[in-house]
Parts: C-alpha cells; sequence; structure tokens
C-alpha cells in the first residue's frame, strides 16, 4: 500500500508540479507529507526494509555530490572568485563552527562530536527548495549563480566533516568503526580515488565522443554508473566513498570537456526521482524520532540556525566584497537546509541507531521548518527583490 501511495504521488507531482508550485508548494513540502501519512496514518515500521533505505540513501548522496561538483565548472568558479573564496573559506567554516557551538549548549548533546556532527549536517545549503529564486527574472542573474554555485559544492566541501562527526561519535560511544584517525585517512584515500575515477572516466568518455564509438544516448548512463564506481571503489578499498564521488564529479566535469554537462543531466534527473523517495524516508523516519526529543531549546536552535546562524556568518563573510547589504541579506536568508543534511541525517540514524536520535530530531525539526518557510518565502521575496548587486 505505502509503495503504491509513493508511485501515485510522483505521478500527480509530475502531473501537476508546475501549478502546485505557483501555489508555493515545493516536492519536498509534499513528499515528506507522503511520509509522514506512511508513519502515522498506515503505521509504517521504520525498521522495515533497512537494507534498502541504506542503499537508496548512500545512491542518493552520490548521485548529488557528483551531480553537483560536475556542473559548476571553472569559469562558474572565476566569474567571482573573490565571492566563492568568502562563502567557501570563511562563511561555511563560521557557520559550522557557530553551530557546532550552538548544539553543544543543547541539553541531550552530551559529546562535542555530537554537536559537530549537528553544525556540520546543517551548513550545505540546498538550492532547489528556493528553486524560484534560482529561476525568477527579477533576481540578478549575478545573486542567482553565486546562490546555484554555493549550493552545489558547500555539500560536498562539508561532508569530510560530517563523516569526521559520526567517527568521533561512533567512537566516543563504543561503536566499531575506524575512529577519527581512521577517518581521517579514508578522506583522503576517497579523494584520490574520486579524482583517478573521475578523470579517467572523462578522458575515456570525451575520447569515445570525439570518435563516435558509442551511442550518445547512453552516455548519461555510463555517467551515472561512473559516480557509482567511485563511490564503490572507494569503499572496497577501506576509504570515503562520498568523499569520492564528489571528488570524481569534479574531475569528470574539469576533464569531460562539452560533452560533459549533457551527460550529467541524466545524473541529476535519476538524483531527483531519488530525492523525492528520500524526502518520504524521511517523513517516515526521520519524523517520528522527534517524539520525545522536541523542545523549546531544540525548536530556539532551528530557527537560529536558518537566521542568526547562517545569516551572521554569511554577512561576516561577505563582507567587503562588494554585494551591497541588501544582496547579502537576500543570499544569506535563502540558505536553505534541504536533501543534504536529510541524508547526513538518516546515515546517522544508520550508523549509531539510538545514539543518533538527539542529533537527528534537532536536523529533522531544522530541515521542516526550513521547508516551509524557504518554500513559501522564496517566490515574494523574489518578486520583491530590488536591491543593488553591484
Amino acid at each position: 500500500m505505502g509503495a503504491l501511495l509513493i508511485l501515485v504521488a510522483v505521478i500527480v507531482w509530475g502531473a501537476l508540479s508546475a501549478r502546485l508550485e505557483r501555489a508555493d508548494l515545493t516536492a519536498p513540502m509534499v513528499f515528506v507529507g507522503v511520509g509522514a501519512l506512511l508513519a502515522f496514518g498506515l503505521g509504517l515500521d521504520a525498521g522495515a526494509g533497512a537494507a534498502g533505505v541504506t542503499a537508496l540513501t548512500e545512491a542518493t548522496l552520490v548521485w548529488v555530490l557528483f551531480s553537483d561538483a560536475a556542473r559548476v565548472g571553472v569559469g562558474d568558479l572565476r566569474a567571482d572568485a573573490a565571492v566563492y573564496a568568502r562563502l567557501f573559506g570563511v562563511a561555511l567554516p563560521l557557520t559550522v563552527a557557530a553551530g557546532t557551538l550552538a548544539a553543544w549548549l543543547l541539553p541531550g548533546v552530551h559529546s562535542p562530536w555530537m554537536a559537530l556532527l549537528i553544525g556540520a549536517a546543517l551548513a550545505p545549503t540546498d538550492a532547489a527548495l528556493g528553486a524560484v529564486v534560482i529561476t525568477h527574472p527579477a533576481v540578478p542573474e549575478r545573486i542567482r549563480r553565486i546562490l546555484n554555485v554555493e549550493s552545489g559544492l558547500n555539500d560536498g566541501i562539508v561532508t569530510p566533516v560530517v563523516m569526521l562527526a559520526l567517527a568521533g561519535v561512533a567512537s566516543a560511544e563504543g561503536h566499531a568503526g575506524a575512529g577519527v584517525l581512521g577517518a581521517v585517512l579514508q578522506l583522503a584515500g576517497g579523494a584520490a580515488a574520486g579524482v583517478a575515477v573521475g578523470a579517467a572516466g572523462g578522458a575515456l568518455l570525451r575520447a569515445a565522443g570525439r570518435r563516435g564509438w558509442g551511442e550518445e544516448s547512453f552516455a548519461g548512463p555510463a555517467v551515472l554508473a561512473l559516480a557509482l564506481l567511485a563511490y564503490g571503489l572507494s569503499t572496497a578499498l577501506h576509504a570515503n566513498g562520498f568523499v569520492a564521488a564528489f571528488a570524481a564529479g569534479m574531475a569528470f566535469g574539469h576533464v569531460a570537456g562539452r560533452r560533459g554537462p549533457r551527460e550529467v543531466f541524466y545524473v541529476e534527473e535519476t538524483a531527483g526521482l531519488a530525492a523525492l523517495l528520500v524526502w518520504v524516508l524521511f517523513g517516515a523516519i526521520a519524523l517520528p524520532l522527534l517524539d520525545g526529543h522536541l523542545s523549546g531549546w531544540v525548536l530556539l536552535y532551528a530557527v537560529l540556525s536558518l537566521t542568526v546562524i547562517r545569516m551572521l556568518s554569511v554577512a561576516l563573510g561577505l563582507a567587503g566584497a562588494g554585494l551591497g547589504r541588501h544582496a547579502t541579506l537576500f543570499v544569506g536568508w535563502f540558505g536553505p537546509r534541504g536533501l543534504a543534511s536529510v541524508v547526513f541525517a538518516l546515515i546517522a540514524v544508520e550508523e549509531l541507531g539510538p545514539g543518533a536520535e538527539p542529533a537527528v530530531a534537532v536536523i529533522t525539526l531544522t530541515v521542516l521548518l526550513s521547508v516551509l518557510v524557504h518554500g513559501l518565502s522564496a517566490r515574494p521575496l523574489a518578486v520583491r527583490y530590488a536591491g543593488p548587486t553591484r
């Protein structure tokens, strides 16, 4: 019954998505609602099909990391290099640090590693939650590009921090694992393996395309498999597969040339469908974990994460960048927490079990608020945008 409901939801969304989005309903809103219906209305057992949940969650993050990294070209970064240096080198670390410090003060967070897990998992942004902002002509093209590039890269940049935090929590709570030093080595190994696989795959597909060796229609599935190969090879070598996927995407995008974006589009489309299912899982698995962990402190943290922590960090990072106050506030506000944070939360549940519940509850409530407030505010604020962008 649950599977049928999900299929119907996907079909209805595909048929009516434009009309629903004009009513400020986003895909995450709809599919989190489907997951909540499965959990609370149909009594879905969150532990059922755990292996399938793990596989889908990990594959989705692999494809998202790969495609995000691959579609951000050197030209995109060069166009506003100083702004991106400030966003990734100052604002993102400040967001993680401030989020970690605030989380360390929460009741139930008994470890600095757990606080770091919360702060890092809630640092990456997801432009898809405010997609209207990225496409609306009232928003200057430069601001749209900055938000899009930031969203594309910050999840990959913060992934190593999340993995280190998970290893630290696991070690502190006595779970089997490689420990923090082992996690650092795994991250380095994953980056090396990913670069090798992505560069080799990009060179092969570029050469094959020039010589007409393969059908162009199959290039997309080949790149889809390439992302999974980077992950699979890295994990087989006991390295970090998620870092490998991000590194592979960057290497592939650099080597593949002009054909790369067309081939990555297939990965993005597949990741988009998988993401809808992950939002369902989020509603079905993570929402019930709020029971017993919801408090005024958790709500306060969620609000601070979406406002002061994010916006102040961006304001400090972009000070002197020449964007102007209005544009800086706009970029700071449209830092919605989305798919990456959801996947990190689900991975924490899988790896840490009940020990992850305090962190997952905080992440869950923050993402839920973000889905609502950023989804509802995207169109009105995009329409009203009139600030300087010099």
